[in-house]
């Protein structure tokens, strides 16, 4: 563990875009709204979630091209895009695409497995082929293949009047060296090193041998450790974490109640690990952007990054983000060493 933390390069935040089944126009509108304010604030970055057949962003890659034409600086990312919903081909253009409209900004986030509840959606998302899907890495190397350029086809050249290219059009440099992936264990953070790609790590990781540490903070260093090992870039390879993170500063008796009952609701999953999969979670932090920049320098996942997208809550209000959100620029990131961007 580092004697010290490495100051606050870069702040960033997450939200899930939750919306109203009648209504979802407002809640859209709510995230690009909430993504405009980061802008205004100085974030180096806005991050949105991924969710299918829920009422939170399905379209990510949507929402974020939308976003692109109402900023001129933030970053844009996914965390996550869970790739067995897509196919990486299509996907590779759309990105690609949004990555040319919002001017080299968007930094895709993906991971594999299958899709959740996969056997009550397998008959509508691969009625022909579900059963032979691949859901293991090999769907994000593709991805990586099609972003960085390589071949998608042996054809090419002009028939007729049309001209065809061989590989994914377009072409955005600068978006093979901005592909996230999200993962929470060891053999994930070392795939990724191995693939050059930056990593994302966040609230929940997988606690792996039953005889070993249960710790979070003590296993997510372990899985950093372990992707910058195996990283061409070594101990300069970007990782970003994604910790529940809320200050409240500025917040109001009820928001700060509110808050405190959130994450009080939600610290007995975080004692030991839950389900087959011994997925152990982080608490969530509430409090003072003193009390939360003590909290966070003793963290020893924290003090090995220099980059976070701090995880805004599932379930809250419009103006609870725009608190958090405001605390975090004006209180939490300076007490953490970081400097906001200045507005264009």
């Amino acid at each position: 563990m580092p004697s010290t933390p490495r100051p606050l390069r870069r702040l960033g935040f997450l939200t899930i875009g939750l919306f109203d089944g009648a209504d979802p126009g407002k809640g859209h509108e709510s995230t690009l709204e909430i993504i405009e304010l980061g802008e205004r604030l100085g974030f180096d970055s806005a991050w949105v979630r991924h969710r299918h057949l829920q009422y939170g962003i399905s379209s990510p890659v949507a929402v974020l091209a939308a976003a692109s034409q109402r900023t001129s600086r933030i970053e844009l990312g996914t965390a996550v895009i869970p790739l067995g919903w897509e196919n990486p081909l299509r996907l590779a253009e759309d990105l690609a695409t949004v990555d040319i409209l919002s001017g080299g900004r968007l930094n895709p986030g993906v991971s594999v497995g299958p899709p959740m509840h996969y056997e009550q959606v397998r008959e509508a998302l691969y009625p022909d082929t579900a059963d032979s899907e691949d859901f293991s890495y090999e769907r994000v190397r593709r991805l990586l293949d099609f972003v960085r350029g390589k071949p998608a086809t042996d054809f090419s050249g002009v028939e007729g009047i049309e001209v065809f290219s061989d590989r994914v059009q377009p072409q955005s440099p600068g978006l093979g060296q901005r592909l996230w992936y999200g993962g929470g264990s060891l053999g994930s953070a070392r795939w990724a090193g191995e693939h050059g790609m930056n990593f994302l790590t966040s609230s929940v990781v997988r606690a792996g041998d039953p005889d070993g540490p249960t710790d979070f903070a003590e296993i997510q260093l372990s899985h950093i450790r372990e992707f910058r090992a195996h990283h061409p870039d070594g101990d300069a390879a970007r990782v970003s974490q994604g910790l529940v993170v809320i200050p409240t500063d500025s917040a109001t008796p009820e928001q700060r109640a509110k808050y405190e009952a959130y994450a009080a609701g939600r610290l007995p999953r975080t004692t030991t690990p839950q389900g087959p999969g011994r997925l152990l979670f982080a608490p969530d932090l509430v409090g003072t952007s003193a009390e939360l920049a003590e909290r966070l320098h003793a963290h020893a996942g924290f003090r090995e990054v220099d980059e976070v997208a701090f995880a805004l809550p599932f379930t809250f209000e419009h103006e609870d983000y725009v608190q958090i959100l405001t605390d975090m620029a004006t209180h939490l990131g300076p007490a953490l060493g970081w400097r906001p961007t200045p507005a264009a």
